[in-house]
Protein backbone atom coordinates (compact mmCIF):
# COMPACT_ATOMS: atom_id res chain seq x y z
CA UNK A 1 0.00 0.00 0.00
CA UNK A 2 1.08 3.25 -0.59
CA UNK A 3 2.63 5.70 2.20
CA UNK A 4 0.84 9.12 2.82
CA UNK A 5 3.25 11.74 4.39
CA UNK A 6 1.32 15.01 6.34
CA UNK A 7 3.56 17.96 7.01
CA UNK A 8 2.68 21.47 7.36
CA UNK A 9 2.25 23.26 4.11
CA UNK A 10 4.50 26.30 3.30
CA UNK A 11 2.65 28.82 2.82
CA UNK A 12 2.85 32.26 5.07
CA UNK A 13 0.04 32.66 7.21
CA UNK A 14 -1.36 35.05 9.25
CA UNK A 15 -0.42 35.10 12.35
CA UNK A 16 0.87 37.00 15.71
CA UNK A 17 4.28 37.86 15.62
CA UNK A 18 4.60 37.69 11.71
CA UNK A 19 6.60 40.72 10.37
CA UNK A 20 4.40 42.61 7.31
CA UNK A 21 5.55 44.83 5.06
CA UNK A 22 3.42 47.67 4.22
CA UNK A 23 2.61 49.64 0.97
CA UNK A 24 4.40 52.88 2.37
CA UNK A 25 7.82 50.22 2.92
CA UNK A 26 7.80 50.06 6.45
CA UNK A 27 7.83 47.42 7.95
CA UNK A 28 5.06 46.08 10.94
CA UNK A 29 4.37 42.63 13.20
CA UNK A 30 0.79 41.54 13.60
CA UNK A 31 0.27 42.02 17.39
CA UNK A 32 -3.65 40.94 17.14
CA UNK A 33 -6.17 40.07 14.65
CA UNK A 34 -8.83 41.90 14.50
CA UNK A 35 -10.93 40.17 11.96
CA UNK A 36 -10.62 38.09 8.52
CA UNK A 37 -9.55 41.31 6.51
CA UNK A 38 -7.90 43.36 9.36
CA UNK A 39 -5.30 43.47 12.57
CA UNK A 40 -3.55 45.28 14.85
CA UNK A 41 0.35 46.13 14.24
CA UNK A 42 3.20 47.40 15.80
CA UNK A 43 6.93 48.38 13.92
CA UNK A 44 9.25 49.56 16.35
CA UNK A 45 12.45 49.17 14.06
CA UNK A 46 15.65 51.14 14.79
CA UNK A 47 15.04 52.66 11.02
CA UNK A 48 13.16 55.88 11.11
CA UNK A 49 12.12 54.82 6.94
CA UNK A 50 11.22 51.12 8.63
CA UNK A 51 9.35 52.76 11.54
CA UNK A 52 5.33 52.20 12.03
CA UNK A 53 3.38 53.55 14.43
CA UNK A 54 0.59 51.32 16.52
CA UNK A 55 -2.53 51.07 14.90
CA UNK A 56 -4.70 48.58 12.74
CA UNK A 57 -4.25 47.89 9.08
CA UNK A 58 -5.90 46.17 6.33
CA UNK A 59 -3.89 42.86 5.34
CA UNK A 60 -5.13 43.22 1.86
CA UNK A 61 -2.10 46.28 1.53
CA UNK A 62 0.48 44.73 3.42
CA UNK A 63 2.62 41.77 2.18
CA UNK A 64 3.57 38.56 4.72
CA UNK A 65 7.25 38.56 4.70
CA UNK A 66 8.88 34.93 5.69
CA UNK A 67 10.19 36.65 9.19
CA UNK A 68 8.50 35.77 12.40
CA UNK A 69 8.94 36.66 15.53
CA UNK A 70 8.31 33.82 17.95
CA UNK A 71 6.35 33.55 20.84
CA UNK A 72 5.14 36.81 21.15
CA UNK A 73 1.77 37.28 23.28
CA UNK A 74 -1.27 38.56 21.64
CA UNK A 75 -2.16 42.18 22.37
CA UNK A 76 1.38 42.76 23.27
CA UNK A 77 2.35 46.32 24.15
CA UNK A 78 4.78 48.46 22.50
CA UNK A 79 7.56 47.89 24.79
CA UNK A 80 6.98 44.32 24.63
CA UNK A 81 7.45 43.87 20.84
CA UNK A 82 10.14 46.48 20.52
CA UNK A 83 12.27 43.78 22.93
CA UNK A 84 10.67 41.01 21.14
CA UNK A 85 12.14 42.61 17.72
CA UNK A 86 15.28 43.53 18.82
CA UNK A 87 15.56 39.89 20.57
CA UNK A 88 14.80 38.44 16.32
CA UNK A 89 17.18 40.49 15.24
CA UNK A 90 14.17 41.81 12.43
CA UNK A 91 16.55 44.86 11.21
CA UNK A 92 19.18 42.72 10.17
CA UNK A 93 17.35 39.89 8.53
CA UNK A 94 15.93 42.37 6.68
CA UNK A 95 18.50 44.61 5.61
CA UNK A 96 19.96 40.96 4.37
CA UNK A 97 17.28 39.99 2.47
CA UNK A 98 16.67 40.24 -1.47
CA UNK A 99 13.54 42.41 -0.81
CA UNK A 100 15.26 45.06 1.04
CA UNK A 101 18.32 44.95 -1.36
CA UNK A 102 16.01 45.48 -4.56
CA UNK A 103 13.94 47.93 -3.08
CA UNK A 104 17.11 50.58 -2.29
CA UNK A 105 18.53 49.72 -5.60
CA UNK A 106 15.23 51.24 -6.95
CA UNK A 107 15.56 54.04 -4.63
CA UNK A 108 19.14 54.62 -5.95
CA UNK A 109 17.72 54.52 -9.80
CA UNK A 110 15.13 56.74 -8.58
CA UNK A 111 17.70 59.15 -7.47
CA UNK A 112 19.68 59.14 -10.58
CA UNK A 113 20.65 62.59 -12.54
CA UNK A 114 20.35 62.64 -16.11
CA UNK A 115 24.14 62.34 -16.61
CA UNK A 116 24.58 59.71 -13.97
CA UNK A 117 21.77 57.71 -16.10
CA UNK A 118 23.87 58.10 -19.01
CA UNK A 119 27.16 56.82 -17.39
CA UNK A 120 25.39 53.54 -16.35
CA UNK A 121 24.28 53.20 -20.19
CA UNK A 122 28.15 53.51 -20.88
CA UNK A 123 29.49 51.24 -18.19
CA UNK A 124 26.47 48.74 -19.37
CA UNK A 125 27.38 49.10 -23.20
CA UNK A 126 31.60 48.56 -21.90
CA UNK A 127 30.39 45.60 -19.84
CA UNK A 128 28.64 44.03 -22.94
CA UNK A 129 31.42 44.56 -24.94
CA UNK A 130 34.06 42.99 -22.98
CA UNK A 131 31.37 39.96 -22.77
CA UNK A 132 31.09 39.53 -26.15
CA UNK A 133 34.79 39.56 -26.70
CA UNK A 134 35.86 37.11 -24.18
CA UNK A 135 32.56 35.22 -25.52
CA UNK A 136 34.09 35.33 -29.26
CA UNK A 137 37.85 34.25 -28.07
CA UNK A 138 36.00 31.48 -26.61
CA UNK A 139 34.11 30.15 -29.75
CA UNK A 140 37.66 30.95 -31.89
CA UNK A 141 39.25 28.50 -29.72
CA UNK A 142 37.05 25.79 -29.65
Amino acid sequence: MAEIQVGASSWRSVQVGRVLKLESGSLATIVEIIDHKRALVDGPSSDPRLATARGPISLSNTLLTPFVIEKLPRGARTGAVKKAWEAAEIDAKWKESNWAKKQLQQERRKALTDFDRFKVLRLKKQRRFEESKALAKVKASA
